[in-house]
This record gives C-alpha cells, structure tokens and sequence, in this order.
C-alpha cells in the first residue's frame, strides 16, 4: 500500500499502481481539496486495475482526522470513553453513531476504509495514544469498539483494529523511536489483548500490530514477530482476517534492517498487505524486492477490506441518520480536532 504526491493521479503514479505487487493507497491530508475532488481522486484510482486497488486513510477522529473540509468533525475515541463512563448505554449508542457517521462519508467519496478503530489501553503512558484509545479497561474498550464496529458495517465499511498487541504501555512514539514494552506475556493477555480478542470474536476484519519491541517475550518488533503474527494472532486467538503492517518507514522500524528487509520480515512474519508512506524511493526498493511475490491466502483476505454499500454525499446528508449523528457528537471541543502527523 503506497501514498500518493497530490491531489491527483500523475502519469508515473498510474504506472506504478499498475505493478503487480501494488494492491491498495493511503491518502493524507495533502490529498485532500474538497469532496468532490477526493470522490474524483478515489474514482481515477479505482479505475486504474480491476478488480480495484483498495483505498484507506486515517480517519479515526480527534487529533487523526485527515480530511475535515465538508466532512463532519469526529470526537476522539476517548470522548466516547468519558460518555460510557457517566450513561453506560448512551455512550455505545454515541460510538456506534461515530462509526456510521465516519464510515457513510467517507464510502461516499469512495474510500474503501479507515485505519481505526484504535484498540490500544489509555494507560496515560503513551503521548502517540492519548484520547486515541477509549479507556484504560479493556471490557470498556471492547464495549466501545464493537459498537463503532457495528456503525462502520452498517455504513459498508470494514474497520482495522490496532496497534497489535497493544501499544498503550510504552511511552515512545513508534514514529519517532524505538519502543519497548517490558511487561510479561500474562500482563499482556490480562489486559491489552482482551479488546482484540473480543473484537476477533465479534467479526473485525484486520488489524495492525504495533512498532514495539516486548523484549521479555520476543526480541522482534510485534509486527516483524511470527510469534505475535502466527502463534499469538492466528493460532491463540484464531483471527483469520488481514493483518497490515504499519508503514515501514516509520523509525521504529529501522529495527528490522533496510526497506526491503523491512518488507520480506514483515509478510514472512504474517502479513497480508505492508504499508510504505511518505518514502517514494523506499517505495520502489520494495517493489523490487517483491517483483515476484505473490500470497493467494492474502488475496482472499483482502477482498473483505473492499468498501460496500456506495452512496452519494447527498443521499447520506438526507438519511435521517446523519442529522442526528452531527447534533449528538458536535459537542466535541474545538482543541480535540488538532492534526497530527500520524501514520
């Protein structure tokens, strides 16, 4: 999965989303003008291959919003948190309209789906996580997830659960630095595993594992670990969905050598689809070393990440849903919608 220079298709951007190890696009900020642009964006990109590349951003809400002009300001994860913490019932229905009202805008326009829900602790040790998770408990993150989950299929999207195994412990910012996490595996199973599993359980279709090295468990970073990926993910918890690294140019993933080394470790470990971002040369050293890599088991996977139920703008704006989704969560605090240059 590659990013994109602009706000649209360049003829060398067309040629390299026709190689054959290509199979999806992450869209930032600058990739954003309006609406109709990103639908027209979304539109060239999905006609360049068929069956069609997938297209994804990070929409979670809060600080990670990527496209805010037209569309509705999202509150953070943990602002759903704090509404289930004082009116348990009121604070799902909150989360499930959020995951509705996310996903239908942004089907709309052609995005297939958004890196989110974060399923991370907010332990308050993480800077990167902060109001990104739900809570600190793991049955409320769950609760919560689950509920976004079900607002998200209802509106054709599929959801990505991260950061596998859990990324709320360490303070370091994965993007930044190296991150270690030096907890036991039981602490883990505990607590930071119990919202991935409940969520497995309850049908989401990928996750992301974390940029975080557990040293008292596996020397590798999480999402680099056939530890993590194939005894933990598939086989102790049985999840059979997409597992997407998160982007290899990220610092922390210096740990597992240069860019193509970066991708081999990563779809040996289990990956299905890897994340390159903001690196166009690194971009191409992997395409490259993966000229003649090929994975059917990811590709069946992956067809479950294609976005559902298209709608236009305006059919979503006169779906009674949508008025009531923007009056009950517009009451998000300006500062909760800063960007970030996350992921």
């Amino acid at each position: 999965m590659l990013d994109l220079e602009g706000s649209a298709l360049s003829a060398e951007e067309r040629r390299l989303l026709n190689h054959a190890a290509v199979g999806g696009v992450i869209l930032f900020t600058r990739n954003f003008e309006s609406q109709r642009q990103l639908t027209d964006l979304c539109a060239e990109i999905h006609a360049v291959r068929n069956p069609h590349l997938l297209i994804a951003v990070d929409q979670e809400g809060g600080r990670v919003q990527r496209f805010r002009e037209g569309f509705s300001p999202l509150p953070p994860a943990a602002w759903y948190g704090e509404q289930y913490q004082n009116q348990p019932e009121q604070g799902l229905r909150l989360a499930e309209q959020g995951g509705w009202l996310m996903a239908s805008e942004l089907r709309a326009c052609g995005v297939d789906f958004s890196f989110a829900p974060v399923l991370d602790l907010g332990y308050g040790v993480s800077e990167v996580i902060g109001d990104r998770a739900f809570s600190k408990n793991p049955e409320t993150v769950a609760r919560l997830a689950q509920a976004w989950m079900q607002g998200c299929h209802s509106a054709g999207m599929a959801v990505v659960g991260k950061h596998f195994p859990g990324h709320g412990g360490v303070e370091a910012d994965s993007h930044l630095a190296l991150p270690v996490d030096q907890r036991r595996f039981e602490d883990l199973e505990m607590e930071d595993l119990r919202p991935f599993e409940r969520m497995i359980h309850a049908g989401m279709e990928a996750i992301m594992p974390a940029h975080v090295i557990y040293t008292h468990i596996d020397r590798d970073l999480a999402g680099f670990s056939r530890f993590w990926l194939r005894k933990v993910l598939r086989q102790q918890l049985g999840f059979q969905g997409v597992i997407f690294s998160d982007d290899l140019n990220m610092a922390a993933a210096e740990e597992a050598g240069d860019y193509g080394d970066r991708a081999s470790t990563a779809l040996s470990a289990g990956c299905d689809m890897i994340l390159i971002c903001n690196n166009r040369p690194a971009a191409l050293e992997i395409l490259a070393r993966l000229a003649d890599y090929t994975d059917p088991a990811a590709h069946v996977r992956l067809v479950r990440m294609h976005g559902r139920k298209h709608t236009t703008l305006q059919q979503v704006h006169l779906d009674p849903r949508w008025k009531s989704a923007v009056n009950r969560l517009s009451i998000v605090p300006e500062e909760a919608s800063l960007d970030l240059d996350l992921e």
